[in-house]
């Protein structure tokens, strides 16, 4: 009940002036965020590269209100991918994006918007000589999703994607995108989902994801664990060695802010471990989610509260 709360209160715009406005939540919103500013991301981002860590930064916002916002969140990602560039730090570092940020369901040829500002960004993301990754949300975006990725990878075959495993769906995506070259970032899931299309239980949603990143695993693409959970980053480990793969062939992922130690003891044995970073503005969505995901974090973000209250 309180994740379903928590979810709720990420699209309501009462409790988000509540939050935004209550004076520590900036300070403990860093836990989790970058900054708000471009030079805030190139900073944290050239922090984690010097710990041999690498990155995937995300320009925050979802749920683009028309086709203005949706090209000025372009825009932002070619600015950052010139950055990147600029500053050296595309070797190491890659970009997320979501695909509703950028015109996904505007009322009217949203999917062609889309479409069009992705490819925009995945041409900047070219010319940096990095990646992009198309992030996933809700249930209803999974078809629109995987049909803009399936066209921008006539061009850019490099694209990655996200699946999540706690939809019922997801092994069976999982076997058509784990063809070579792709790339397939896999996480267990943010979104409040109904029962008929998702799995509910803790060991429903576990087991899931172990098919799914079988799967991967024994495929010709590159899988991207996306997990906190020791028991997964375990398994992910073994399959990869059962499957005759080199630490290169596959990856880590961790949200920033997110068991950094165990971040930089992946980055130490010799593993890619990439870290999710989100910068900007429109941060609320995100830090919601952030908490809604593991009661640890409600505890630190109340804990702080109480004591800066």
């Amino acid at each position: 009940m309180l994740r379903s709360a928590l979810l709720a209160a990420s699209r309501s715009p009462q409790v988000r002036t509540v939050v935004e406005k209550f004076p520590p939540t900036h300070a403990i919103v860093e836990r989790f965020v970058a900054g708000e500013l471009l030079d805030d991301a190139v900073t944290a981002c050239d922090d984690l590269v010097a710990t041999g860590r690498t990155v995937t930064l995300d320009h925050l916002g979802e749920d683009t209100k028309d086709a203005a916002q949706a090209a000025g969140t372009a825009e932002a990602y070619e600015h950052l991918l010139t950055a990147l560039k600029d500053t050296g730090l595309a070797a190491g570092a890659e970009v997320s994006v979501k695909l509703s940020a950028v015109g996904q369901f505007l009322p009217v040829d949203g999917e062609k918007i889309a479409l069009e500002n992705a490819r925009r960004i995945c041409a900047a993301a070219a010319d940096a000589g990095t990646m992009v990754t198309l992030d996933m949300e809700d249930h209803t975006t999974t078809d629109s999703t995987l049909s803009i990725a399936r066209e921008l990878r006539a061009d850019y075959p490099w694209l990655g994607v996200v699946l999540q495993a706690y939809l019922r769906r997801t092994e069976e995506d999982c076997k058509e995108f784990a063809a070579e070259g792709s790339r397939v970032r896999l996480c267990k899931g943010a979104y409040k989902e109904p029962e008929s299309v998702a799995f509910q239980g803790k060991r429903e949603v576990d087991l899931a994801y172990v098919r799914a990143l079988k799967v991967l695993m024994a495929g010709q693409g590159y899988p991207m664990v996306a997990s906190h959970d020791p028991n997964m980053i375990k398994i992910a480990g073994q399959l990869a060695e059962w499957n005759g793969r080199k630490r290169d062939s596959f990856e880590y992922q961790m949200l920033y802010g997110i068991r950094p130690e165990e971040q930089l003891r992946l980055a130490a044995e010799g593993n890619t471990m990439r870290v999710y970073l989100p910068y900007g503005q429109e941060w609320y969505g995100y830090f919601m989610r952030r908490l809604a995901e593991r009661p640890a974090n409600l505890t630190f973000f109340l804990r702080a509260m109480a004591t800066r209250g």
